[in-house]
């Protein structure tokens, strides 16, 4: 399999998560000359590697209007409290110049990503259903708690110490992974709270499915995870991101899953799980590989 590194957008993040959407702000520029860039460095694979279609997940200028080219994305409208409108119509701007726009989730009422994905556009939207590289098990619990950390740091690490003050007195079984990359796994255990750095992917799909509920972020690919996995979950939304807060209000809202900021938590609110119905009901039947029609017609 051949692949080719595409230029970064190099997007940095600030320390405290209540300027992030200022400082995304301050790199729209940055970002539209990395768009042209794709757009020129794709081009050239075009001609080179005689290519007949293009999927590009959440890549702008990952496209040709010589093949067809498919946008893949869960936000054709894009949560930015009042920039909401602004930033939901740029976004749809650069969607537009693709053939396709492709959306990970259910056709449906209840859909997971909400409101995110009933944004209007000009071309196709065809949906995917629940895309998840993990499969579900039936498998016997052994963890009461499964603890899931990810994003960006400080605000990680923050949240990995609200959380472990906790669960001082939590009584169940935890898995907790912490959500660092290192170069040695480590395993530390302490008391009935077991920790690890990192989980590969073989890992994260067996103590997924052998725990009782999961406690995460409520990033988009997360909640795809569950889904497909048919879990129960409680979500801490990353401080500073519409786009999380609004997926776990969104999932409360339709009874799938409670959340709380990181400051509101309390060990406690894990109670109230038992008054959701999870992901258990979620249709996850695989996508029709008929779309993959559209690379043969042109």
């Amino acid at each position: 399999m051949k692949y080719f590194e595409l230029p970064s957008y190099n997007i940095t993040y600030p320390k405290n998560g209540f300027w992030l959407k200022a400082k995304l702000a301050s790199q729209v520029f940055a970002i539209r000359k990395a768009i042209k860039l794709e757009r020129d460095h794709v081009k050239t694979l075009v001609d080179s590697e005689n290519l007949i279609g293009i999927i590009s997940d959440n890549r702008l200028g990952v496209l040709s209007n010589r093949i067809p080219s498919v946008y893949i994305t869960h936000q054709t409208t894009v949560m930015s409290e009042l920039m909401t409108f602004i930033s939901s119509k740029a976004h749809q701007y650069y969607i537009n110049k693709f053939d396709e726009c492709w959306i990970p989730d259910i056709e449906s009422n209840c859909n997971l990503s909400g409101k995110l994905s009933k944004g209007k556009l000009k071309i196709k939207t065809k949906y995917l259903g629940v895309l998840s590289r993990l499969n579900f098990q039936n498998v016997k619990p052994k963890y009461d708690l499964l603890v899931l950390l990810s994003g960006i740091e400080p605000l990680r690490t923050d949240l990995e110490n609200k959380i472990i003050s906790e669960l001082k007195n939590y009584k169940g079984i935890v898995l907790f992974v912490r959500g660092i990359i290192s170069e040695n796994k480590e395993k530390d255990v302490q008391g009935n709270i077991t920790f690890y750095d990192f989980l590969v992917s073989t890992e994260l799909e067996e103590v997924i499915n052998s725990s009782k509920l999961v406690l995460c972020r409520s990033g988009y690919s997360t909640i795809l995870d569950l889904a497909k996995l048919k879990k129960k979950a409680f979500f801490i939304p990353t401080t500073g991101q519409n786009e999380q807060k609004y997926l776990a209000k969104n999932l409360e809202e339709i009874g799938i899953a409670p959340f709380c900021s990181v400051n509101n938590f309390k060990s406690e609110m894990l109670d109230e799980v038992v008054n959701y119905k999870g992901f258990k009901d979620v249709n996850i039947e695989p996508f029709s590989t008929e779309l993959f029609n559209l690379f043969k017609c042109k």
